[in-house]
């Protein structure tokens, strides 16, 4: 039974160990925040985090994330206040919404890294990520605000520090 540290808590799975992470979260774990999309890794639908890289689940063996630090969608924001979430509410995001937790944890990759994108290197991050409602433009926005709120949230906390 492999262990695996999801959103921050410790799990066994009764699973052989090349299962699928996506099935282990889905079906043994019951979070179906992530979704099954393809199965070949090709829509993203299924992104998660490993040691906060976002990666396909449907792809990633239970054998190869002993150990790590997993996030889901769940394990984001306790509470779904992630600034990334508020910002697809804000911007209307969803339509169907099936792609929305694989969208939301691959820009959450991105801005962990990257505070301030342009747009050009959101696009270029965000390429692979599918949604058949053809969002893209209003998931752009969500993001760009994101990074701005988060941004502001961080200098107005470095601002009182200093004083």
């Amino acid at each position: 039974m492999p262990n695996l540290n999801i959103n921050g808590r410790n799990m066994s799975v009764e699973a052989p160990a090349d299962t699928p992470l996506l099935w282990a979260i889905r079906e043994q774990l019951q979070m179906t925040g992530t979704k099954f999309g393809c199965g070949a890794g090709l829509c993203g639908a299924c992104t998660v985090h490993v040691n906060g890289e976002a990666v396909r689940s449907c792809q990633t063996l239970l054998s190869d994330v002993a150990g790590k630090k997993i996030t889901t969608i769940e394990g984001l924001s306790a509470r779904g206040d992630h600034p990334l979430q508020k910002a697809w509410i804000a911007e209307q995001v969803p339509q169907c919404g099936y792609c929305q937790s694989g969208q939301i944890m691959q820009a959450a990759s991105l801005l962990a890294k990257n505070p301030n994108p342009s747009k050009d290197e959101v696009v270029a991050h965000m390429d692979g990520n599918l949604c058949r409602c053809m969002t893209y433009s209003r998931i752009q926005k969500a993001i760009m605000r994101a990074a701005s709120e988060m941004r502001t949230a961080s200098n107005a906390g470095t601002e009182r520090r200093a004083t």
